[in-house]
Order: C-alpha cells, then structure tokens, then sequence
C-alpha cells in the first residue's frame, strides 16, 4: 500500500498572508539546532521516548523530528510541493510501531509535543526577523498542517501493517491448529515454534470443540479467538482448540454459550496437548449424534457429559450386532407389545429387579410391572438372571431407545 497522498501548499484563502520563501534558507540553517531542541523536549514529555532505548530506537526519533521539521520548511520554500518522500518515511514510522507491537499513541503524542515546540522555536525566528504578525499566523497555521500530513501518515502506515499483522497471525495460527489436530505425532519442539509465531501460550490441557454450520461462519469467531482459542471455521465442521478447559472460566458456562450466539456445539473431553486430535475425534462424534437427535440438538452438548452414549455408538454396525442377537427374543411380539416390554425390562435392569421401582418410574400399576415380567421370563428364560446376559441386554435396550427417541424426533419435525 502506497503512502498517502499528503495535502500542501500554504494557506492561500482570501486574506491570507502570503509566508517569504527566503525565510524557508533561514530556517534550514537553523534546522539541525532545532532538532535538537525538539528531540530533547519529545524524550522529556513522552515517557516512552524518554526511557533508555537502543541506538536504532534514537535514530529513528532523530529521523523523525528532521524529517517533519523538513517537510514545513520544504513547504514554504515551494507552497504546492507535496513532500510525499517525508510522508512516506512517517508512513514506515507508522508500520514499524505496529510490526514491534507497540501501540501508536506515543508516536502521535510525540507529533504533538514535537510540532508545538518546532513551531514556538521558529515562531521566535520569524518575530525576530519583524515579520507581520499575519506572516506568523500563517507559519502557524503551516505548522498544524505539516503535524497533521505526518500524523496521517504514520496512522496509515500503522493500520495497513496491523491488517497485515493480522492476517499473518491468522495463517500461523492455522498452521498451529492443523499440526496439533493432525493424526500423526506431535514434536514439541514443532509446537514450540510454531506457537511462538503465532503468539500463543502453549496450555498443558486442551478441549476441541465442533460447531454446528452456520450461513455466517465468522459471527463465533471473534471473541473466542480474542480469548485465546485457535479456531478454523473453514474446516467441516468447524473447530476451535480451547486452551486450559478446566482452569479459566472464559470458555465455562454460560459465557462460552453466549459467546456462540445459539449455534450448537460439542465440547470433547480434556486431554494433554499432544492428545488434541483425539477430544477432536469425540468432538465430531458428538455433534453427528446432536444432528440425529440422539444427543440434545441445541445448545452446547459436553462429551464428558455423555460418555456412555458416546462409547455406546463409537462402533454402531457392532451395536447393530449386538442389538439383533440381543434382542432376538422381543422379535417375535408384535410391534406395540413390544415397545411397552423392551422399556420395562430396562427399567427393570436399572432398577435392581425392584417393582415398585419399575412402576412408579413407567407410571404405570405394580401389577402391570409383574405381568409384563412374566411375559419376558417366558421369552428369554434363565439368560434375564445370568450377569453377562444382562449387561448385554442394558447396552442393547439403552440404543434402542435412543434411537427410538431419535425416530421420535425426526417424526416430530416433519
């Protein structure tokens, strides 16, 4: 991006008085010993410009205030010169403050205290000289605007390199997710690195998050990369690695959920670093069975939560298996019975085998609990009391009904 284009040209409105150009070779003379003058009155009022700095850091300030005391005096010896070399130099100014991550507020204050000391150190040539007071005004006036064309580039060159700085922070911060949520091994050095290029402080523990697609992939984004999350909403689905889970609330409860502005999302379980790619593996698991309506379809669904159900359906043809060889005894009732005996048999495997228990969490009479059990002895025999065979049954009659209240679910929205 080019520097600004700087305004010029002395004020030449009506009744303006007109500056001498040969007062331009007087001030030039004089223009080393104001500097001087200048540098020493910036280094005392601006505390950042006045603690010990480097011999690059000084020369850059000696630069500066010879550059714009250049520039006014370049303007009243040729009024309609641009001096688009010294801004471009306040523009590089301007870039550097932002690329050393220092914030522009010293470099426009000592703009300011720079441009009022130059201007009172020259004013008092010009009087000495007898000029007319309205000479003077005008050389005022010319001063402002010389503080103004610099100040204006500098704050260009800084925003241009802090677009720039963001945008390379974004990519280095890419660069770091896809390493740590690869499936191959993660060097320690590598993430060192990387993390430091990326300005981020590598946590012992990390959570991956998923989030549901969005039309505006971007409106989560913001706040919780400005916390310190590393995210990728290019990616499907779309992810963030939270640093420290358990230690911070800026990723806990309610704050994290207004943060994704109603989007759904699942949280993988805490792991170390190295592990991301694994709680990234829950992460995405979880949120395929929130879009299924096996897991909450809304809100903010934690893997730690849910463990039964994840490791339930981490192999679903396997659970399928289970299921039918399980289940087989239920094939042989028709479809209604069916569904009133496989739900009081797992309540009644929850329940230790206690009746009243049964009923009263079926809402249904103890009676009916017992007729029904009688109903399931004839059907599966002695295997309702061998240990194996129950547990079995559990697993098998929990995903059933999950998938039922899935089927429920999907009806429901239709």
């Amino acid at each position: 991006m080019a520097a600004p284009t700087p305004p010029h040209g002395v004020p030449d409105g009506p009744g303006a008085a007109p500056v001498p150009p040969e007062l331009a070779k007087l001030l030039r003379d004089q223009l080393e010993a104001v500097a001087d003058e200048v540098e020493e009155e910036v280094r005392r009022q601006v505390p950042e410009y006045a603690r010990p700095a480097d011999g690059t850091y000084l020369a850059h300030l000696r630069s500066g205030v010879v550059q714009a005391l250049t520039l006014f005096v370049d303007h009243i010896a040729d009024p309609r010169g641009q001096g688009a070399a010294i801004t471009a130099t306040y523009y590089e100014l301007g870039r550097g403050e932002a690329l050393e991550g220092r914030a522009l507020d010293a470099l426009q204050s000592a703009l300011r205290v720079g441009g009022l000391h130059a201007w009172r150190l020259m004013g008092r040539t010009a009087e000495a000289l007898g000029l007319d007071s309205s000479v003077v005004a005008a050389l005022g006036e010319l001063a402002f605007q010389t503080v103004h064309e610099v100040a204006e580039a500098a704050a260009a060159g800084y925003a241009e390199a802090q677009l720039r700085s963001t945008d390379e922070l974004e990519r280095r911060r890419r660069r770091l997710l896809d390493l740590l949520l690869g499936e191959g091994p993660v060097a320690p050095e590598a993430v060192r690195d990387l993390a430091h290029g990326a300005r981020w402080s590598v946590p012992r523990q990390v959570a991956v998050v998923a989030l549901a697609a969005t039309p505006d992939q971007r409106e989560a984004d913001r706040p919780l990369a400005a916390a310190g999350a590393l995210v990728d909403m290019e990616s499907r689905p779309p992810r963030m690695l939270v640093p420290d889970p358990d230690g911070s609330g800026r990723f806990g409860g309610r704050a994290f959920t207004l943060a994704l502005r109603g989007r759904p999302a699942a949280i993988g379980p805490t792991v170390p670093l190295a592990e991301a790619a694994r709680s990234l593996r829950w992460a995405t698991r979880a949120l395929g069975l929130m879009g299924r309506g096996i897991l909450p379809r809304q809100g903010v669904v934690r893997c730690a939560d849910h463990l039964s159900t994840l490791l339930l359906h981490s192999d679903e043809p396997m659970l399928d298996q289970l299921r039918l060889r399980v289940l087989a005894p239920l094939d042989t009732v028709a479809e209604g019975p069916r569904g009133r005996l496989a739900e009081t048999l797992l309540a009644w495997l929850l329940g230790g085998s206690n009746v009243p228990d049964v009923a009263a969490r079926l809402h249904i009479h103890p009676q009916t609990v017992r007729y029904r059990l009688r109903q399931l002895e004839k059907l599966f025999g002695d295997a309702l009391h061998d240990p194996g065979t129950r547990l079995d049954l559990i697993l098998a009659l929990r995903a059933e009904a999950l998938r039922d209240d899935d089927t429920f679910t999907a009806q429901g929205t239709t």
